[in-house]
C-alpha cells in the first residue's frame, strides 16, 4: 500500500518505480490517476485528500512524493498514524534521494506493517559497479572485455543514468561485437580525463619529462588548451579537498563517499596527495588563478603558460 525508496541511486529508484507502474494496469488510465508532489512543500491535508480520492475509471491511484523526509515534516506523527488507513485503491510511494537512518520513524512503521515495503538504493562501487556494467551490457545483447569494463567504471563513475547513456551509444556502435577500450576512447568523452589524471600523477611524482610528454601529446592530438587547463584546475581542486580530508584522518573509502567519486579514483588521488604539502597545493592553485588572469588579459598564451606550469611543478 505504501513504499519507501531511499538512497543516492535515483536512477535505479526510477527504474523500480517504472516496473511497479507497469503492474498497475492500463498505462493511459494510470497516467490520469497519478499524482506527483515535492515533499518539501506538501501539507498533510493535501496528501490525505489525494490518497483518499477514488481513482477515475481505474482500479488504482498512484501517489508519488519526492523527498518528504529530507527534513522530517512537522506532521510526521500524524502521517504515521494515517498510513494504516490508506485506501486499498491507493499506492503511496515515498522517493528519498538520500539514505534514511536505520531508526527513522518511517522505516519503523514499514517494518511493523504488512502494507509497507522499503528498499534502499545505493550507487554501486568498485567490483559491484563493474558487475552492474557487465550485466547491463549483457541484458542489452552486447559484450564487453574485462579491461573495457574497468576503464568505463573508472572514467564515467557510478552515475548510473550517465553510464546507461554511454552503454547505449556503445551497444549501437558495436552491436553484438565485444566492446573494447578503443571504442570507449572513441565514443566516451570521459576517458579523456584519464590522461589528465596521468598528467597530474606525473606532476605529483615529480616526473617532469613524463608530465611534459603527456601534455605535449594532448596538444598534438588537437585537445583544446582551455579544456586541458579546466581539467587541471579541477584535478588540483579535488587534490586540495582530499589532502584536507586526509590530514583530518580520513581514509580513501570515506574520501570517496564524502566527495562522491569512484573508490578507485579516490584511492589514486589519496596517494597523489602525499606528493604535495598543503601549502604547495595552495601555491599551485594560486598560480592557476594567475595564469587565468594573464591569459584573459593577453599577457601570455595558454599553451606556453601550461608548459611553464608543468615545468615549474615538476622541479
Amino acid at each position: 500500500m505504501f513504499y519507501v525508496f531511499h538512497g543516492d541511486d535515483e536512477h535505479s529508484q526510477r527504474e523500480f518505480l517504472a516496473d511497479l507502474e507497469s503492474k498497475l494496469g492500463d498505462p493511459s488510465m494510470l497516467e490520469l490517476n497519478t499524482n506527483n508532489f515535492d515533499g518539501r512543500s506538501l501539507s498533510l491535508s493535501l496528501l490525505q485528500h489525494t490518497c483518499d480520492s477514488i481513482p477515475f475509471l481505474a482500479d488504482r491511484r498512484l501517489v508519488i512524493i519526492d523527498n518528504l523526509f529530507v527534513n522530517d515534516p512537522p506532521f510526521l506523527e500524524e502521517l504515521l498514524n494515517y498510513l494504516p488507513f490508506i485506501p486499498e485503491s491507493t499506492r503511496l510511494v515515498f522517493m528519498e534521494n538520500h539514505e534514511l537512518r536505520n531508526n527513522h520513524p518511517i522505516l519503523k512503521a514499514v517494518s511493523n506493517s504488512e502494507k509497507g515495503y522499503v528498499k534502499l538504493f545505493s550507487r554501486p562501487e568498485g567490483n559491484d559497479l563493474e558487475a552492474w556494467i557487465r550485466q547491463r551490457i549483457k541484458s542489452a545483447g552486447g559484450q564487453i572485455s574485462h579491461r573495457a569494463v574497468h576503464i568505463l567504471a573508472i572514467n564515467v563513475g557510478n552515475d548510473l543514468a550517465l553510464l546507461d547513456n554511454e552503454i547505449e551509444k556503445l551497444i549501437i556502435y558495436k552491436g553484438s561485437v565485444p566492446i573494447e577500450v578503443e571504442d570507449i576512447s572513441l565514443l566516451c568523452p570521459f576517458v579523456a580525463e584519464s590522461s589528465i589524471f596521468e598528467l597530474v600523477d606525473a606532476l605529483g611524482s615529480r616526473h617532469g619529462r613524463s608530465a611534459a610528454q603527456l601534455l605535449q601529446n594532448k596538444l598534438n592530438d588537437g585537445t583544446d588548451p582551455f579544456y586541458l587547463f579546466a581539467m587541471i584546475i579541477r584535478q588540483f581542486r579535488i587534490l586540495i579537498q582530499v589532502k584536507e580530508l586526509a590530514e583530518n584522518g580520513a581514509k580513501p573509502a570515506s574520501v570517496a563517499k564524502e566527495l562522491r567519486i569512484h573508490s578507485y579514483v579516490a584511492g589514486k588521488i589519496f596517494k597523489q596527495s602525499h606528493n604535495f604539502s598543503f601549502s604547495q597545493l595552495e601555491q599551485i592553485f594560486e598560480r592557476l588563478l594567475e595564469i587565468d588572469v594573464q591569459v584573459k588579459t593577453g599577457q601570455t598564451d595558454l599553451t606556453t603558460a601550461l608548459c611553464l606550469l608543468v615545468a615549474g611543478i615538476s622541479v
